[in-house]
């Protein structure tokens, strides 16, 4: 008979933690605070600091590696949905750069939004995408990626711009009921879809609009290093290089169109991906003639072209050195690298939840909660932690959701205040975590670190301080009448 494993004490999940952030800041120490962390150094943190947990589970806790080893595979498989959208954000971003689907945004965007009001609008048509799609991860890999180019070109550095471009884009994630965490929360915490959206935009709609002032008094005082004759050269290089078409914008509303129509995000992005293709045999055979540098058949250089920028690296090279950093995509290929990350963060926190590690932190962190404001604050918490722990956006909803169901039920709370601060914590600040699913992401996607976008992220930083001041203040918090509690 198998002998029933140990329930672990705090002091043995502490001590795989403290491992781990105690390895991570002398990576930074070592390689310095501008390093790229997707390339090896935070993969190999994790696995260490996996083999310790590991460690403490099989010899001190008396769990077999079989059982651990299940709780890695089932924790990897909760993120395989995630890689595959990795893939195909990699291909979709290679082919419309290829068709000029960017490039197109870029030039048009020039032409329209100002240097003092691009961070607010940054953030504001982010918000809107996401919101009409449900993704954060889209809209950043979409519009994201076109509005850094504009950024750039205006002068803005790549951090406030990605901030500005993330905040707006977990806008949506939180608020669209087309997005899955918008579902997932409510769907834990024991309350409808709609309940839940009104009652978190008591707190999100303020924060927006603190972000969006925020973003506005910055762009007003901001010393940007482009002028207007940089722009109009930069534009003249694009037009000159691609074919513009208005018709190029067609692509990105049918992936659009599609979900919100709650077609699921990977036929979508694969549809995304192959009409890019398809546009840039249309309008930039030119194009492809130069990626693929070689002569032949149009058949042959569509193919191949076309091939090229859905699984690697392809570059167009121009005279003028800032456009050349804009047309740059490494396609798939250049996601493998955050892949390893998502792996290796999922054994971490496989082995941690599998050990009932995480469980019992959690469970250390009820007992000194007395009043409301402190229960939401230590939820609000917890999310933050599991979200570096487990580094999985869905963990950092379901656990601690999982959690504290009974306990705010128990403070004669309704579910749509948990359901809440899950969003206002886990959704939002799983994309500031390096290793975190989102945060490995997004990094890859617009190719800024993760430390660097972080300080801007305004909207995903103030969420959870919003709704920890809302639980103190008591606003805006919806109690069980006596009825409702008998029933």
């Amino acid at each position: 008979m198998t002998p029933i494993p140990k329930v672990p004490k705090v002091l043995d999940a502490l001590i795989p933690l403290v491992f781990l952030i105690a390895l991570l800041v002398l990576t930074i120490i070592i390689f310095g605070t501008d390093f790229d962390g997707l390339s090896g150094s935070n993969q190999i943190v994790l696995i260490l600091s996996a083999t310790v947990a590991g460690s403490i589970a099989v010899f001190k806790l008396g769990y077999t590696w079989d059982a651990l080893q299940d709780g890695v595979v089932k924790s990897i498989s909760s993120a395989m949905s995630s890689i595959l959208i990795l893939f195909l954000i990699g291909a979709l971003a290679g082919t419309w750069l290829l068709s000029g689907i960017v490039p197109a945004m870029i030039y048009y965007g020039l032409q329209v939004i100002s240097p003092t009001l691009f961070l607010f609008a940054a953030c504001f048509i982010s918000a809107i995408v996401s919101t009409a799609t449900g993704s954060s991860w889209t809209t950043v890999a979409t519009v994201g990626v076109a509005l850094l180019g504009i950024g750039k070109t205006l002068g803005f550095e790549e951090g406030i711009i990605a901030g500005a471009i993330i905040s707006g884009a977990y806008f949506g994630d939180k608020m669209s009921p087309l997005s899955d965490t918008t579902n997932l929360a409510p769907a834990i915490a024991g309350t409808d879809l709609f309940t839940h959206i009104r009652h978190m935009a008591k707190t999100t709609i303020p924060t927006m609009l603190i972000t969006l002032i925020l973003f506005f008094v910055i762009g007003l005082n901001y010393q940007t290093e482009g002028n207007v004759e940089d722009v109009k050269a930069i534009s003249a290089i694009i037009s000159s290089t691609f074919t513009l078409s208005p018709w190029l914008f067609l692509v990105p509303v049918i992936v659009i169109f599609m979900i919100i129509k709650k077609v699921p995000a990977l036929p979508a992005l694969l549809v995304g991906a192959l009409l890019g293709g398809v546009f840039a045999l249309i309008f930039q055979p030119q194009i492809i003639a130069r990626v693929v540098g070689e002569e032949g058949s149009f058949a042959y250089l569509g193919f191949k072209g076309v091939m090229m920028a859905m699984y690697g690296k392809i570059s167009i090279v121009t005279e003028s050195a800032l456009v050349n950093e804009l047309l740059v995509t490494k396609g798939m290929a250049g996601m493998l690298n955050t892949i390893w990350l998502v792996i290796c963060a999922m054994v971490f926190g496989g082995i941690m939840e599998e050990s009932g590690m995480l469980k019992v932190l959690t469970e250390a962190m009820i007992r000194k909660v007395h009043r409301v404001g402190s229960l939401i604050a230590t939820t609000a918490a917890t999310c933050v932690f599991f979200n570096i722990t487990a580094s999985d956006q869905y963990l950092a909803i379901l656990i601690p959701g999982r959690m504290f169901a009974d306990e705010f039920k128990k403070r004669g709370l309704k579910p749509e205040n948990l359901s809440r601060t899950l969003e206002d914590s886990a959704t939002v600040t799983s994309v500031l975590v390096p290793w975190n699913t989102c945060g490995a992401t997004q990094k890859a996607v617009l190719g800024v670190e993760t430390f660097v976008y972080a300080p801007y992220c305004f909207f995903n930083i103030i969420s959870p301080i919003m709704t920890i001041l809302y639980g103190y203040l008591n606003i805006g918090i919806n109690y069980y009448d006596k009825e409702e509690e008998l029933a």
